[in-house]
């Protein structure tokens, strides 16, 4: 056999070998990114179904700790605890973007909701600060910037996307994207929460000095100068306090001192509460309102278990 044959020969089969390693590793990495985005995909869903499930849990402890004596509010919370858990379970079983994208709007709306009954009200209920208030929204913020990351890759994997712009499917218009709306969504809630001012300022601004008398299921009660019924707390010593910190928000404090109206009997104090301020007392028990009690002839927090006691309605004394 020629030299020049067996030299020719060996050249092309180097050149096939050489190719066919390219041809593998080009297959190798392909098969490694697949892996890897599939797995941040994963990742995503994970972390965005467990925080849909937590959003869902605070609200179910919201609705059982008062929310649900709330007309409209209250069925809307149970809503969502319900709508909460099912789409975070829609998550994890599918991969299918629309499932993740689902999610995402849910907890943006949800955040929305929250930030509309602060601002202005919802179905006449306006909503005040609290802890639960203030984690719900942020846990939301995260859940929001979870599920669109994942049903932004999830629909890139699927071809959803194809018909876009490459600049716009990139990495990079992903995160920027999700992450100016996630900012947004956080100084929206920042901005809120810092207008809807703390539970002793509420309280203040909505005590009245003349305490009335109304009747409200064909019984006398005590009221405030608007007609909102007054309430006691059980566990409540004599002349003292304790109901703070997320009771107060739920429960505000009448400020004091306070006279009672023409025909309403017994006796009107003060006590000095932890931060200083006076609450209104009738015949030595702190006096409280009720978020839930949104108009006159209302008393939505008589005989109720809530915030560590039962509250109930005052009767007027004879």
């Amino acid at each position: 056999m020629p030299w020049a044959y067996i030299n020719v020969s060996g050249a092309l089969a180097a050149g096939m070998n050489r190719r066919g390693e390219g041809d593998v590793i080009v297959i190798m990495s392909a098969v490694r990114n697949s892996r890897s985005g599939g797995r941040d995909l994963l990742i995503l869903r994970v972390v965005g179904a467990g925080l849909l499930a937590a959003t869902a849990a605070i609200h179910l402890d919201l609705y059982i700790t008062g929310y649900k004596t709330i007309p409209t509010i209250g069925w809307l919370f149970l809503l969502q605890v319900i709508v909460g858990f099912v789409f975070a379970a829609a998550v994890l079983a599918t991969s299918s973007w629309l499932a993740s994208a689902a999610g995402a709007l849910f907890a943006v709306s949800t955040l929305g909701g929250f930030l509309l009954s602060v601002w202005v009200g919802l179905f006449g209920f306006k909503e005040v600060s609290t802890t639960a208030g203030i984690a719900a929204g942020v846990i939301e913020v995260a859940t929001f910037a979870a599920l669109a990351t994942a049903a932004i890759l999830a629909a890139r994997r699927q071809g959803v996307l194809s018909g876009l712009p490459a600049s716009l499917r990139s990495a990079g218009a992903t995160v920027g994207a999700v992450g100016a709306a996630c900012v947004v969504a956080i100084v929206l809630l920042a901005v809120a929460l810092a207008g809807s001012g703390s539970p002793a300022a509420r309280a203040t601004a909505s005590g009245h000095s003349v305490v009335k008398s109304a009747k409200i299921g064909g019984t006398s009660v005590l009221t405030n100068s608007k007609g909102l019924t007054l309430y006691v707390f059980a566990p409540d010593p004599r002349d003292k306090s304790t109901c703070y910190g997320s009771c107060a928000v739920y429960w505000p404090p009448v400020p004091g001192p306070v006279s009672g109206a023409p025909g309403v009997t017994g006796q009107f104090g003060t006590t000095t509460r932890t931060d200083g301020t006076k609450q209104a007392t009738y015949n030595g028990r702190p006096l409280y309102t009720y978020v839930a009690d949104s108009a006159p002839g209302q008393a939505h927090g008589n005989n109720i278990n809530l915030n560590g006691g039962l509250w109930f309605d005052v009767k007027v004394a004879g």
